[in-house]
């Protein structure tokens, strides 16, 4: 349970700093949060599965910081997807 939840807290954070960062993917706050914390929670179970993961300190830190990363990716594609979809 304590993986899936840095993976979505750094999802949300990587949203977060993904529609800030890249102003055409923006999609407010809360898309942001939602796409990120989204991408956090796939991305983390996808590189959790690949590297192994256990419950100590530095497995519960690579769940936050993997999980930031992925959701910033699929924040930015998804917004940007969504933006030319708008027009």
């Amino acid at each position: 349970m304590e993986q899936v939840l840095s993976q979505l807290i750094g999802g949300a954070i990587g949203g977060l700093g993904g529609g800030k960062a890249v102003k055409g993917a923006d999609m407010g706050n809360i898309g942001n949060l939602i796409a990120g914390a989204v991408g956090g929670i796939g991305g983390g179970q996808l590189l959790g599965g690949m590297l192994g993961s256990g419950t100590d300190f530095a497995a519960l830190a690579s769940n936050l910081v993997g999980g930031g990363v992925a959701g910033l990716i699929v924040q930015v594609v998804v917004g940007m997807i969504v933006k030319k979809l708008r027009g």
